[in-house]
């Protein structure tokens, strides 16, 4: 509110916040906390003590729900240690996740999917700054996972077998310098190849937009040259 000068200050932020039903706030520390404010409002009577209250009560119905206020022993996840955290089950369910979220806009002559049975006698090229960069892959606010379970698009294809080369043409998404040269070396020579284009947190992220739906410096150039 007060960065699109709807209000002036946190007081009236904190205000108008309550009178439109906002009972939450996400907040930058305690510098920087609107709803701080209430008390002050509450004593000028900017808002009604039954107000603050209503506000309040879905609140605290939410993590009464969530088991919060409940003894330990209640609470099932209070039993889990650290082995279930990136386990072989959940990693097979997030691997599950993975294959049924994919969009597969265009296929022409049935061009996929790739058979394992048949790369080991195919040369694949794999191309882009997303090809084999574990830290482009995962969007804002995503977790960290341990290295040694991050696939990246050449490391999946190489354990399949088949006979991989790479090129990234450009080290990052932003892709100001391009070495259409490698790209071109390396998608030339192969039966198939695989172009790994994106953004990523390093174009776009929270408080970080495009100004258009273009791919990224020379990305669209690399995606012509690989085809060419």
């Amino acid at each position: 509110m007060l960065g699109h000068r709807y209000t002036h200050t946190f007081l009236e932020t904190a205000v108008a916040s309550l009178n439109a039903g906002c009972n939450l706030e996400l907040s930058y520390g305690m510098r920087n906390n609107v709803f701080t404010h209430i008390p002050k409002a509450l004593a000028m009577g900017n808002i009604t003590l039954q107000m603050l209250r209503d506000r309040v009560r879905p609140l605290f119905y939410t993590r009464m729900r969530l088991g919060e206020f409940d003894p330990p022993a209640m609470n099932p996840y209070s039993a889990l240690d650290l082995s279930v955290v990136q386990s072989p089950e959940h990693r097979n369910l997030s691997l599950e996740a993975a294959v049924k979220s994919f969009v597969l806009l265009k296929n022409i002559q049935g061009t996929l999917p790739l058979r394992a049975q048949d790369l080991s006698s195919q040369h694949l090229a794999v191309v882009g700054p997303f090809a084999d960069n574990p830290r482009v892959l995962f969007g804002d606010y995503a977790p960290v996972p341990e290295p040694q379970y991050i696939y990246t698009p050449r490391r999946g294809l190489e354990t399949l077998g088949a006979n991989v080369s790479f090129a990234a043409g450009c080290s990052r998404p932003r892709c100001r310098w391009y070495s259409r040269e490698e790209v071109v070396r390396v998608a030339g020579a192969a039966d198939v190849v695989v172009v790994c284009l994106g953004t990523g947190v390093d174009v776009e992220t929270e408080a970080k937009d495009r100004s258009d739906l273009s791919l990224p410096g020379h990305q669209l150039k690399l995606l012509q040259d690989a085809v060419q």
